[in-house]
């Protein structure tokens, strides 16, 4: 059970980076060239993050869904500060 619920947090964080990665705003404050996420892929990039905990709910296990619900929750935090760091990092670059 630890192992499937650790996996599934690290699927949700490697969707949520994509996102967060991918962010129109994000990569247009720091000038990035390329294209962004449009609207209909971030929509799936979300529900697909989404999944382990819809699957876990589904499943009727309660404790492993709420589990992975607080584990995603501080992953979206560190992924946040994450990318934070790497935008701050990139417009250090071009100054």
């Amino acid at each position: 059970m630890t192992g499937m619920l650790l996996a599934s947090i690290a699927f949700s964080a490697g969707l949520l980076a994509l996102l967060c990665l991918g962010d129109p705003k994000r990569r247009r404050s720091i000038k990035l060239p390329g294209d962004a996420q449009g609207t209909m892929m971030r929509r799936l990039l979300t529900a697909a993050s989404l999944l382990p905990g819809i699957v876990f709910a589904l499943r009727g296990d309660a404790a492993t869904c709420l589990l992975w619900l607080g584990g995603y929750a501080v992953v979206g935090w560190l992924v946040t500060l994450a990318c934070s760091a790497w935008a701050k990092s990139v417009e250090g670059s071009r100054r």
